[in-house]
């Protein structure tokens, strides 16, 4: 697939890696040549510098025959404004743009073909809150995302002595957890990943990915540790975009707290909320947060701009008391620094957005792609067409299909119903299947067992 991405930061960074990693022919372009020629270094794609808008520059980077422009730049107007020329003078089937500004999402009628023709627009900030909500949802998790519409949730735990699976067979869970059906799709134990079989142990620090139907997620979490009481009180640390939607998506049900330093954007943000009290200061000022009653919060959850602030004042709300701490990160090299340590969950807004991108570049109709493990390891929803006559998967029983190595099916969303997988279960045409991948470069290869045969109509 021919590819123009514009924008080489951090999220235009990432996608271009993933997606030239996978063969396709990518070209990313910026107006900055250091960027490009970074990216040039260590990656097989090609570069134009240049304003991301301008009909020439696109033109230079193969917009003729283009079949995707994914528009992330720092501007909305430019990322809009540029799927606009790529409709009008190059006919790119598909355009994607990244909207920041919420006063664009909120106009429904803005983005159709008549209007301004981008096939999809992305949020990075409500992907974030969106991700951050459902942590909250479930305080013992460590990641959790959605597929067929959120009736399946495919959510990661650590493991603690205590638990009652810790120390037991996978095979047990159903006598542990009578009228739950779940499946455990990957562990990974010292970093490495193990791939779980019916005498599978679980030990204790296992880092445990399971999938399950949305109403059974806290049953099956309280299996692997102690169940985190409901948090009632959080403390966000920053007004801006993400701070001010998650104060509105947690007010109605918990006790919201946001610490803002610009005194006119904190008067701006209490005119928008309706219960959460918004404090004028510093999120690292030990005093505030000790005036603050720190040691009583549930979660202290920082999301300002300034990945270094970010982390500092979890650190000090961590060591002060507060039960959980979560960062947002930006840079992904800080994550891994970071994550497990004081901070109990750093969160990278590059990966939730390239998560949601690479579910319109993947092949074989996968309609959702979510980035685990700080993008090591990849959870992907794919549809099963055709019948057994075309297809690899339709019409046969899961341990009949050859996955590729480190590769299982967690679940199956058919209908209304939602079928956790066995060995024995069968496959139908409709059915959304989704994936555990250990090893992303094996994403190429499932994709293909879903793609059908030149004789399906």
């Amino acid at each position: 697939m021919k590819i123009i991405i514009l924008g080489a930061g951090q999220v235009g960074a990432t996608l271009a890696e993933n997606l030239a990693n996978e063969a396709n022919d990518v070209t990313v372009v910026d107006t900055q040549a250091a960027l490009l020629a970074e990216l040039q270094d260590r990656l097989d794609i090609r570069t134009v510098q240049g304003f991301a808008a301008f009909p020439e520059v696109l033109r230079s980077a193969g917009a003729d025959d283009a079949d995707m422009i994914i528009a992330v730049t720092d501007a909305d107007e430019t990322n809009m404004i540029a799927c606009q020329i790529a409709y009008t003078l190059f006919h790119t089937p598909t355009k994607i743009a990244r909207i920041r500004a919420a006063e664009y999402l909120n106009e429904d009628r803005l983005f159709q073909q008549e209007a301004l023709p981008v096939d999809m627009h992305i949020s990075p900030e409500q992907l974030v809150t969106d991700y951050i909500t459902r942590l909250i949802q479930y305080p013992g998790a460590l990641q959790v995302v959605d597929f067929a519409a959120g009736r399946v949730r495919v959510v990661g735990v650590k493991a603690y002595y205590g638990g009652p699976l810790v120390g037991h067979e996978l095979r047990t869970i159903r006598d542990h957890i009578p009228g739950v059906d779940t499946r455990v799709a990957a562990i990974y134990r010292r970093g490495k990943p193990i791939i779980p079989e019916g005498d599978t142990v679980i030990e204790a620090d296992d880092e445990v990915f399971f999938v399950a139907a949305k109403h059974h997620i806290k049953r099956v979490i309280s299996e692997l540790r102690k169940l985190d009481r409901p948090v009632k009180r959080v403390v966000l640390a920053g007004g801006g975009n993400i701070g001010l939607r998650l104060a509105r998506a947690l007010e109605s049900h918990c006790q919201v707290k946001l610490i803002e330093k610009d005194r006119e954007r904190a008067r701006r943000l209490s005119e928008q909320v309706d219960k959460t009290i918004i404090l004028v200061g510093d999120a690292a000022n030990e005093a505030l947060l000790q005036e603050e009653n720190i040691e009583s919060v549930d979660v202290f959850c920082a999301v300002t701009n300034d990945d270094e602030a970010n982390i500092l004042s979890s650190m000090l709300a961590k060591r002060l008391g507060a039960r959980k701490a979560m960062s947002l990160i930006n840079r992904l090299a800080y994550v891994d620094l970071v994550e497990g340590g004081v901070i109990d969950i750093a969160i990278s807004p590059q990966q939730s957005t390239v998560s949601a991108l690479l579910a319109h570049v993947r092949r074989g109709d996968v309609v959702r792609v979510h980035s685990l493990r700080r993008g090591a390891a990849e959870a992907i929803e794919a549809v099963a067409h055709g019948d057994s006559r075309n297809s690899r998967v339709v019409g046969r029983r899961i341990d009949e299909i050859k996955l590729p190595p480190g590769t299982t099916i967690g679940a199956i969303a058919r209908g209304d119903d939602v079928v956790i997988a066995h060995h024995d279960t069968v496959i139908e045409s409709g059915d959304h299947v989704i994936l555990f991948i250990v090893d992303k470069k094996y994403t190429p290869d499932v994709e293909r067992l879903f793609q059908v045969g030149l004789g399906f109509v």
